[in-house]
C-alpha cells in the first residue's frame, strides 16, 4: 500500500498538496528572447514538468526575500530566476543520442493551491466538534461546531489536524464519525484503497488505530450501528460492500451488492435509513462491463434504493433519476431519520438537493439550497445534524463549510461559515494531476484531474 502510494506522490505533493509545476512553452521562449544572458540552442526550447516539493502546510515554501526563487514566487523579476541559471549546469541530450539529461533549473512559476479542498464533513455530536476531510493538503481538520469565521478574516484555524506519513492519508473522500466513541473513519479514494480510523482526540503524525483494505476506488461509507455492520460504496465496478463495522485488514466483507440489475453505475454517495430497512446509492451514470470492450455507454446520474440487507445482483425497489432531478454529480448524502428525507450534495449543480423517502421516477427535489448568498461552490459532502437541526455543507471550490437550517431551501445565507482561505477564495480543485497540455490558441493550461 505504502509502495503503491509513494508512485503517487511523485506526481502530487508528498503531504498532499497537489503541485504542478510547469514552464510554459511560448512564455519560455518569450522569456528567453529577453533574458541574453542566456544561450540559446538552436530551435525553441520547451520544457514541461510536474515536481513534488517538500509540505510547509497552508504556507508557501519559505525562500529568502531577494532571493530568485522569491521573486519568482511574487511575479517581481524574472531576470533573476534567469541569472540563476547560469551557474546551474543543464544539458538537454537529443532523441537521437539516446541519453537523458538533467535540468537543474528551476520553474519560472508555480501553478498551485496551498490551502485545504474539503471533499466531506461530518459532526462530532458527543464533542461538538466538525471534522473535515482535506483532499489537498491530505489531511484531517477538526473544529469546533460554533466556529464562525468573520468576513475580514484571513481563516479559521483548526482546533486540531492529522496529517504525515504514519498517518497514511491520501486523496480521502468520506468521513464517518462513531457516534459513541467520536473516533473517525476515512475512506480512501483512488489511492490507499483502505478505511482508516483515528481516535478521537488525534493529532499530527499519528498511524490510525486499524486499517481495512477495501477494493479499489471506495468513495463512502455509511454504518447500521444496531447491526454493527459498515456499508461502502466502489465507484467501479460499481458495488457495495458491506463488512464488520470492527473489520480490518484483508478481512473479507459479509455481503456484497453487485450487478447489471442493480442498476448501480459509478456508485458515490451512501446513506442507509435504519427504521425504514433502506440502502440509498447515488451514481455518476458511467457503465461498463470491464470484461466485455465496447460496452461502455453513459446515463444521466441517478438515485437507487435497496432493501438494507441487498446482496448479488438485487434490484432497486426505487429510481430516482432524469432531467427534472437536478443531478448532476452527486457526492455524499445523508438522510433526517425522522422524515427519511434525503440531502445530497450535488457537487457540479452547486447545491444541496433533498428528495422525499417515497421519491420515484423523473420528479424535482422537494428543497434545492443554491444561490450566490449559500457560499456553496462545487459541494461534494453533507451531513444532517439531527441534535442541531443544521445541515452542513462541504465546499471542494473555496475551501469552507457552511451550515443551514435543517428546513433551509433556496437562496438562502448560511447560519455559520469556516473558512479555511480568504475570502472570495476560488479553489484551483486540483486533484490527481498527473498529466497537462497547453492550448497555445487559447493561452490555457488543460489539467485532467
Amino acid at each position: 500500500m505504502r509502495a503503491r502510494r509513494n508512485n503517487h506522490k511523485k506526481i502530487t505533493l508528498s503531504a498532499g498538496v497537489a503541485l504542478l509545476t510547469c514552464l510554459l512553452c511560448l512564455s519560455a521562449i518569450q522569456r528567453l528572447q529577453q533574458a541574453p544572458a542566456v544561450e540559446q540552442a538552436t530551435g525553441s526550447a520547451q520544457l514541461v514538468s510536474i515536481a513534488e516539493v517538500p509540505n510547509y502546510g497552508d504556507a508557501c515554501p519559505p525562500w529568502e526575500a531577494g532571493t530568485a526563487e522569491a521573486d519568482l514566487v511574487a511575479g517581481t523579476n524574472t531576470n533573476n530566476v534567469f541569472e540563476s541559471f547560469r551557474q546551474a549546469s543543464v544539458y538537454a541530450a537529443s532523441q537521437a543520442s539516446g541519453q537523458t539529461g538533467d535540468v537543474t533549473r528551476p520553474p519560472v512559476r508555480n501553478l498551485l493551491d496551498t490551502h485545504p479542498i474539503y471533499s466531506s464533513i461530518a459532526i462530532d455530536n458527543l464533542h461538538d466538534e466538525v471534522v473535515m476531510m482535506d483532499s489537498n493538503t491530505w489531511s484531517i481538520r477538526v473544529f469546533n461546531r460554533l466556529d464562525n469565521t468573520p468576513p475580514n478574516a484571513e481563516r479559521t484555524e483548526p482546533k486540531r489536524v492529522i496529517s504525515g506519513p504514519k498517518t497514511d492519508i491520501g486523496f480521502h473522500s468520506g468521513v464517518y464519525i462513531d457516534p459513541k466513541t467520536g473516533d473517525i473513519s476515512s475512506v480512501e479514494n483512488d489511492i490507499g484503497d483502505s478505511i482508516s480510523v483515528f481516535a478521537h482526540g488525534a493529532s499530527g503524525d499519528v498511524a490510525p488505530l486499524r486499517q481495512l483494505n477495501v477494493t479499489h476506488r471506495a468513495y463512502s461509507a455509511a454504518v447500521d450501528e444496531a447491526k454493527e455492520e459498515l456499508y461502502v460504496t466502489i465507484q467501479y465496478p460499481p458495488q457495495v460492500e458491506v463488512y464488520r463495522k470492527g473489520a480490518s485488514g484483508d478481512e473479507k466483507p459479509l455481503r456484497v451488492l453487485a450487478g447489471e440489475s442493480t442498476r448501480l453505475s459509478d456508485a458515490h454517495g451512501i446513506a442507509i435509513d435504519v427504521q425504514n430497512r433502506l440502502m440509498i446509492v447515488n451514481n455518476w451514470g458511467n457503465i461498463s462491463d470491464y470484461r466485455s470492450p465496447g460496452t461502455g455507454r453513459f446515463e444521466s446520474a441517478s438515485i437507487t434504493v435497496y432493501p438494507l440487507e441487498a446482496n448479488g445482483d438485487t434490484p432497486p425497489v426505487r429510481v430516482i433519476q432524469g432531467s427534472r432531478t437536478q443531478l448532476n454529480w452527486p457526492g455524499a448524502m445523508s438522510l433526517d431519520p425522522e422524515t427519511g428525507d434525503v440531502y445530497v450534495a450535488n457537487d457540479m449543480g452547486h447545491s444541496i438537493l433533498v428528495f422525499g423517502r417515497t421519491a420515484q421516477g423523473n420528479v424535482e427535489p422537494t428543497r434545492v439550497i443554491k444561490g450566490n448568498r449559500t457560499g456553496i461552490s462545487y459541494p461534494t459532502g453533507v451531513f444532517v445534524d439531527m441534535k442541531n437541526r443544521e445541515v452542513w455543507a462541504s465546499n471542494l471550490g473555496n475551501s469552507s463549510a457552511t451550515v443551514y437550517p435543517l428546513t433551509a431551501n433556496g437562496n438562502v445565507a448560511p447560519l455559520r461559515t469556516i473558512r479555511s482561505a480568504p475570502a472570495g477564495k476560488v479553489s484551483l480543485r486540483f486533484g490527481k494531476t498527473q498529466a497537462l497540455a497547453y492550448d497555445s490558441r487559447r493561452e490555457e493550461i488543460l489539467v485532467p484531474n
